[in-house]
């Protein structure tokens, strides 16, 4: 019996977002919170129960902490990270936006310990001994070394018979859609679920149509069991050889946004395992919603909130 249900692994970072109302040049104050989009889907699953493991490399010292215990505190295994006694943090600023401005991202990335990461740094025995391994498109972009870190974990994961799962998650800030479908592809072939936007169909495979074109063309494109395609408010779409099934996504508030697609991920993933990924979606939906009322990129949710049903009162 494998010893996680989910392996992964990407870079933690510290995202500082200023308020709404305010711009990055005129801010005054700044929100701290821990980031990274693999350890955020690992993070909600453990709380759903599941076991669940995050690699990364994290330099010693306070900032590096803080990432790791914010992690830690959901109860996300952390025996594969690399510490390093030297290297700075990754960060990433944020500015909310309110219409009709959209929200702006600046990456401060460049020089830490983790892009310079190689295959020989990791326990792959350890970090193997799993279910289901799960990679995105955001530690694939990062350098040369963590596209081919990435690579190796899925190739040793399909040589195993091991579930991939990847997030195709495509940032035009860290890379461009040629060199992403060039990497990209061929972990696609080797998964058994992909997750891929409409827009992220399009702009790096390819594939014109609407959600449900793209979702479907993906799948027998790439040959994969599973492929789950998002587009915004208009709809999740789920095609498998058995089935095309679209979702309806219901609009709420937003307190913040990033790492809600994180939580629909690991939603999804928490059906998956189960070998029910129609189930998986619903949950997604629900923790997506959920994640976009509560600052923060990992989402708190315990199992029960799974079943709440959708109030304002307060629960008492």
């Amino acid at each position: 019996m494998a010893r996680f249900d989910i392996s992964t692994i990407g870079e933690g970072q510290i995202r500082l977002t200023c308020h709404k109302g305010d711009r990055l040049v005129t801010a005054r104050e700044l929100r701290m919170t821990a980031a990274c989009s693999e350890a955020n889907v690992s993070g909600l699953l453990s709380q759903l129960g599941r076991s669940a493991s995050w690699a990364s490399v994290m330099p010693k010292g306070e900032l590096g902490e803080r990432v790791l215990d914010e992690f830690r505190s959901v109860g996300v295994h952390l025996g594969n990270i690399v510490r390093t006694e030297r290297g700075r943090v990754a960060l990433y600023f944020m500015e909310p936006g309110e219409y009709p401005m959209p929200a702006k991202v600046i990456y401060d990335r460049l020089y830490t310990p983790f892009r310079d990461a190689g295959i020989e740094d990791f326990d792959w025995e350890s970090m193997l001994d799993a279910r289901l391994v799960f990679v995105t498109g955001i530690t694939a972009a990062l350098t040369e070394n963590t596209a081919k870190v990435v690579g190796y974990f899925v190739d040793q994961a399909a040589e195993r018979g091991i579930d991939v799962a990847l997030d195709v998650n495509y940032r035009s800030l860290l890379w461009d859609a040629d060199s992403a479908r060039r990497v990209l592809e061929p972990i696609a072939r080797k998964s058994s679920i992909v997750f891929c936007s409409r827009s992220d169909g399009t702009r790096v495979f390819g594939i014109p149509g609407d959600g449900m074109t793209v979702c479907r063309t993906l799948r027998e494109a790439f040959d994969v069991p599973v492929v789950v395609s998002t587009d915004q408010i208009n709809g999740v779409y789920l095609s498998t050889a058995e089935k095309d099934r679209r979702f309806e996504v219901i609009q709420v508030p937003v307190v913040d946004r990033p790492g809600a697609g994180d939580s629909f991920v690991a939603g999804t993933l928490h059906g998956f395992l189960d070998g029910d990924v129609e189930a998986g979606i619903g949950y997604g939906l629900r923790t997506s919603s959920y994640a976009l009322t509560h600052y923060g990129d990992l989402t708190h949710v315990a199992p029960h909130e799974l079943d709440l049903p959708t109030t304002t009162d307060i629960l008492r």
